[in-house]
């Protein structure tokens, strides 16, 4: 009997869970759930409405070609969220823009036409219409000119489109992030007062967009259609941002006066995240904390208005990360303060309890990540959840006092669930049923040479074994293995018969700033050390076979099996994904070298580069590496090659390693067939070494 674990094209078809909202009223859960689309080679979007007293079914409310992402609701209880479907009016564009959804039913209709599309809701005001999204423009169009910014910006694009002008002019660092280029277009925060959305009328009047050819600085006769007037007119707040809005985050005042929000200050390369106060009427901005070599991050405001919270975090440098510190202070800056001080914990989120007590947040802990409360009085932090679950997109309705989150663990992926105020937790319904999975989860742990506690899950097949070990290496490095990643899903291995270790080491999250400051300006050191420690204890059990093992990671955990390939021989294959393997060329081509730098010294950089010990590896590796990689950049993975060739090739060129290559894919190879690709070719390679099957090439690469 095939399962979805045991057969990849059943694996990707699994619906899942992506985000969550949360009603006024406390009463309605929006659930965004993606599903394999009918050819099986991308996912598709939908809004479920789930009962937040967690009886009654979800019922589904969306439904579209290009699917629907980033909801939010408006103080009225309508659903806000972004689509790439034709407009209701008639308009075929499908660039993706916001919809809004009535509560009191009927269709969605649109509520921006913009040229170069929506990025998303950034905030909604608990007590009027004023909505803040993204949106891209383009620079010369925007130019610090608030009226008819929309209009010269669609006709700017239309001449870069019928020019066939593609270039992008970078007059600051960086211009990558992640997967994607910056540019040409800078991300701006548009305010909507949505009480302006009227019904469309066949001869409707233009209203604050310019007509002609003369007024939008272009001597095009052929123009981008006018905007319509039936739209609420989009108000640029943040005139000539530049890069600074590119991770912009946010909130609203009740009455939609004034938006708080993180933005990036430009700093020689790379930027500082500083908090500002943004006069929605006028694009005035008052800096509320801006420091030298401090990020303030995950700006939160309360119920009522009147208080901020936000993480507070001095840069790291190559002598040790800081803690990440929690503050409050008044909607004007006013007595800031520092609470949660004994809290030795990074929060994830930050979110206003009703009463506006006390601060909620999720933190990595000790393989999970448990909701916390932080009382604004500066008393102790209160742990509410304490079980074996990762808690995510915490979400709180002021009116009724209702809390719901996403919650995932290693044995089930993300799904709803409402928290009481005792801890308890009561799962909402979902139309993403929960898998029955192949393995079962035990925590293990052993200790290190310097004494501190290292701990991971070990994922057990079903049977007595003794089962073939996979040591699965996390990313980050800040990062732990506490949830469930449709990407990295060892369940998948378990159910081919394979043990799955998934250790926290050093630089791991959960477990105090000391433990990350361990494997700090020190990735071959305490990393790899604690990594071969639990991997000993493990190998030592009963049903795990020492003589078959294999180790693997993507990203820093493919820096750390690249390490470990140069520095034992006791695995019998290394599969290494998006990995940094010369570190003094990775630090100068990745997207955000400014960071990585900052937290290597040169000392640091040298004794941990991973490439200056390719002569000594022994075990047949596996390279994965995508293309459109920006993070770590494809140059890594082709010198990795490369040098595996030059010291390990024979006479006629052959060797044991493989080279997966994917054109376009990213860091984390997102498309469903290149996902099975992958599984396929990982397991073909793992069965090859570890059980002694016969290398099988997956079919559809040839």
């Amino acid at each position: 009997m095939t399962t979805p674990f045991s057969d990849l094209d059943q694996f990707i078809a699994l619906p899942r869970v992506d985000e969550i909202a949360l009603s006024p009223d406390g009463e309605r859960v929006a659930l965004t759930v993606s599903t394999l689309d009918p050819d099986a080679t991308g996912y598709r979007r939908a809004v479920w409405s789930v009962p937040a007293a967690g009886v009654g079914p979800a019922v589904r409310l969306t439904r579209s070609a290009k699917g629907e992402s980033g909801t939010a609701f408006t103080r009225h209880g309508d659903l806000l969220f972004v689509s790439g479907r034709p407009g209701a009016d008639g308009d075929d564009d499908d660039t993706t823009q916001l919809w809004l959804l009535p509560a009191t039913g009927g269709e969605a209709r649109p509520v921006t036409r913009l040229t170069g599309g929506t990025g998303g809701v950034l905030a909604t005001a608990s007590g009027s219409d004023v909505v803040a999204v993204t949106a891209g423009l383009l620079p010369t169009a925007a130019d610090g000119e608030r009226v008819g910014v929309v209009s010269r910006d669609a006709a700017l694009r239309k001449r870069r489109d019928d020019k066939g002008v593609h270039a992008i002019l970078h007059e600051s660092y960086p211009v990558r992030y992640w997967d994607h280029d910056l540019g040409p277009d800078q991300t701006h925060v548009l305010a909507l007062d949505l009480a302006d959305l009227t019904e469309p009328t066949d001869a409707e009047p233009l209203t604050g967009v310019a007509t002609d050819a003369s007024a939008t600085g272009t001597t095009d006769t052929t123009l981008p259609k006018p905007y319509p007037a039936h739209l609420p007119n989009p108000i640029d707040i943040t005139p000539r941002p530049g890069r600074s809005l590119d991770h912009v985050s946010g909130a609203l005042t009740p009455d939609g006066s004034t938006l708080i929000a993180a933005v990036g200050v430009h700093e020689a390369r790379g930027q500082r995240t500083v908090l500002v106060a943004i006069d929605v009427a006028t694009a005035e901005r008052t800096a509320l904390f801006d420091d030298p070599d401090v990020d303030h991050e995950l700006p939160a405001l309360s119920h009522d208005g009147t208080t901020i919270a936000w993480v507070r975090t001095v840069r790291a440098t190559p002598a040790g990360a800081n803690q990440q510190e929690v503050w409050v202070a008044g909607i004007d800056g006013s007595d800031p303060r520092r609470i949660a001080t004994d809290w030795d914990r990074w929060p994830n989120e930050l979110v206003f309890a009703s009463d506006d007590t006390a601060v909620l947040a999720t933190a990595d802990q000790d393989g999970r990540a448990p909701v916390f409360r932080l009382p604004l009085d500066g008393a102790a932090v209160e742990q509410l959840t304490h079980d074996d679950w990762a808690y995510s997109g915490l979400r709180v309705s002021a009116a009724s006092g209702v809390v719901v989150a996403l919650r995932a663990s290693w044995a089930a992926p993300l799904h709803p669930v409402r928290i009481d105020a005792d801890g308890s937790v009561t799962p909402l319904a979902t139309p993403a049923a929960l898998p029955a999975v192949p393995g079962r989860l035990e925590e293990v742990e052993t200790t290190a040479a310097d004494g501190a506690r290292v701990r991971g899950w070990l994922v057990l097949p079903e049977g007595d074994g003794p089962h073939p070990l996979l040591l699965w290496i996390h990313g980050g490095p800040l990062n732990s293995w506490n949830q469930w990643s449709w990407r990295w899903t060892p369940m998948l291995a378990a159910a081919r018969g394979y043990a799955v270790l998934l250790p926290d080491p050093a630089l791991s999250t959960g477990y105090g700033l000391d433990f990350v400051n361990r494997g700090w300006n020190a990735w071959g050191q305490a990393p790899y050390t604690d990594l071969m420690a639990i991997t000993d204890a493990v190998v030592a059990r009963d049903d795990v076979d020492e003589t078959r093992t294999a180790a693997m990671g993507g990203s820093f955990g493919g820096y750390m099996a690249n390490w470990v390939a140069g520095h034992t021989d006791r695995f019998r294959a290394v599969v290494t994904h998006a990995s940094l393997w010369a570190l003094e060329q990775f630090n100068g081509t990745t997207d955000a070298s400014d960071y990585w730098q900052s937290i290597f010294d040169a000392q640091g950089m040298h004794d941990n580069d991973p490439h200056r010990f390719v002569r000594d590896i022994t075990s047949p590796m596996l390279v994965i590496h995508g293309d459109k990689d920006y993070r770590v950049p494809i140059g890594e993975g082709l010198r990795l090659w490369s040098e595996l060739a030059e010291h390990h090739a024979g006479p006629d060129g052959t060797m044991p390693h493989r080279f997966l290559y994917f054109p376009d894919e990213n860091h984390w190879v997102l498309q469903p067939q290149h996902a099975v690709i992958w599984y396929q070719t990982v397991f073909a390679f793992l069965d090859q070494h570890l059980l002694g099957a016969e290398w099988e090439r997956p079919e559809l690469l040839g």
